[in-house]
């Protein structure tokens, strides 16, 4: 369900502080520019007129719902933010079990809608994945992907609970320590917030954003692991469901050791794709003649740089994890990443040069695409996890799942199963094994996922769709190698941003064809 790579947590035995690295990248990190005015040119010159929701939440003090507004200003950060983008605090609840009690300040940022407001839907909020990215530095980076659909909504994004400037983690040495210690540390600076920040919460975050954007339904965009969160919201508010996109969807039936083992069996599959176009179509391919080829010389290759790691410029090195990440990452950008990761590979191969490897899909492929985003907290991304699985395994089934981790997979195996350790010490409980997404009642919901995808495999928009409910969950394939296939795709593009305009779903079964095709 993350978007990062598996964190290096503790293992019994272990030293405290081990490092923290993502396991799976979502879509898109795309260079915007800034329009040049804060009323920029195209947008209708009509008087605005603002939505106004009759359905408030229930349960919640009048001075959270009716008694509350959002006072949108100019944004002062980011600094990407700052022309054209309106910034807003939204107080909740922090524990919506006792509502009259401490709130939390929820940061939003929205971008106006341009077209008529006769044609306004309303609101569509974004999610872009994690968990553990904001959503407040993330909306003008990724602006470019969705400002065709500027016509009809406002576009608006938030910080989830954990992230940003929305009660952060704090898991370090210190209190203004924003790195990884350890468990304990998390507990220390953290622990009136980390059982509060969980995917739950946050969906009832949104149904309240909802209200006050002045939506009587919520039309809802989440990627990746924003599908989670989007599935969560349907589960619990059905009946407010409006237009929801839910793309590169996670799994909800599997749970966090199931996915772990899920996911490295997608990057290996990708990396074996990659290997075969490699054979066939690159002169002097690093990988061999084959997948099978490629295997053995990745392999070798681990086993060197785990015995002494190549300079990655910048006084960093890189090693047999950071290799696997890095590979991973230019797999995530489909075959947009596949030329650049055969010359990284040749010059960490022939010349002991690990940059343009650790660079990774930092500066490379799609704009709609990238490897790990600035605004990812990967504290978040554990305290989120973990505060969603229930799964607190014991020494016995660690290693048991360890050996099944690097099992299904030659080359990722051994850097993916670090992430087994995640949650085994977290200092308080999850919620539940598997994600609760069924919907009954409410409206279709479309769930598109890429049969290539290596870090949300395909099966888990299958699933996702079917546990919706029958007449809830809709899903449209698209035949495409890497994560996330909006706005790469055209057919996915055209599909999806029809169901946003209008409502309609696609027929059942459809397929979109791309570059697997």
């Amino acid at each position: 369900m993350s978007d990062a790579h598996p964190i290096r947590s503790r293992r019994p035995g272990l030293s405290v502080g081990a490092r923290i690295i993502a396991v799976v990248v979502l879509a898109a990190i795309g260079a915007v520019v800034a329009w040049l005015q804060h009323d920029a040119p195209g947008r209708s010159a009509e008087p605005r007129s603002e939505f106004t929701a009759n359905n408030p939440p229930a349960g919640l003090p009048t001075a959270l719902t009716t008694g509350q507004h959002l006072h949108w200003s100019r944004c002062t950060s980011p600094p990407t933010a700052r022309t054209g983008y309106d910034c807003a605090t939204m107080k909740a609840p922090l524990d919506y079990r006792k509502p009259d009690g401490r709130t939390i300040d929820v940061a939003l940022i929205r971008r106006k809608a341009t077209g008529p407001n006769a044609r306004r839907i309303g609101s569509l909020v974004l999610n872009f994945g994690g968990p553990g990215v904001s959503g407040v530095s993330g909306l003008p980076e990724r602006l470019n992907q969705y400002e065709p659909l500027l016509d009809r909504y406002d576009l608006v994004s938030f910080d989830p609970r954990g992230v940003g400037a929305t009660i952060p983690v704090r898991c370090g040495k210190t209190a203004d320590d924003t790195g990884y210690d350890e468990a304990d540390a998390c507990a220390e600076h953290s622990g009136a917030l980390l059982p509060y920040i969980g995917t739950s919460h946050t969906a009832r975050d949104l149904d309240l954003m909802r209200y006050l954007l002045g939506d009587e339904r919520l039309h809802y965009f989440g990627v990746s692991y924003g599908t989670a969160l989007g599935a969560v919201y349907a589960h619990l508010y059905p009946s407010h469901v409006g237009r929801l996109v839910l793309e590169a969807s996670v799994d909800p039936t599997e749970d966090l050791d199931e996915e772990q083992v899920s996911q490295v069996k997608a990057v290996q599959a990708a990396f074996d794709r990659f290997a075969a176009h490699c054979a066939a179509r690159i002169r002097h391919c690093p990988t061999g003649d084959g997948p099978e080829e490629a295997a053995r010389r990745m392999a070798r290759l681990a086993d060197r740089l785990g015995k002494k790691p190549a300079p990655a410029g910048g006084g960093r090195n890189l090693d047999a994890d950071d290799f696997a990440y890095a590979v991973g990452d230019h797999l995530r950008l489909g075959t947009d990443g596949w030329a650049p990761l055969a010359k990284a590979l040749t010059a960490l191969i022939d010349h002991n040069d690990g940059r343009p490897l650790s660079k990774g899909a930092e500066d490379i492929g799609s704009a709609d695409r990238a490897a790990t985003p600035r605004d990812f907290s990967r504290v978040a991304q554990t305290a989120i996890t973990c505060a969603d699985s229930s799964l607190r395994p014991g020494f016995e089934r660690l290693d048991r799942d360890e050996a099944r981790v690097k099992a299904a997979s030659p080359v990722f195996g051994a850097a993916w199963s670090i992430g087994v350790y995640l949650c085994y010490d977290w200092p308080f409980d999850g919620e539940r094994a598997t994600l609760q997404v069924n919907a009954d009642g409410a409206a279709p919901v479309l769930v598109v996922g890429g049969t290539g995808d290596p870090t949300t495999p395909y099966p888990g928009a299958r699933h996702m769709a079917r546990a919706l409910g029958d007449g809830v969950g809709v899903l449209l394939t698209a035949e495409e190698e890497g994560h996330g296939t909006y706005p790469q795709n055209r057919c996915v593009t055209e599909t999806v941003d029809q169901y946003l305009r209008t409502g309609r779903t696609p027929a059942p079964g459809t397929v979109c064809r791309g570059s697997m095709s």
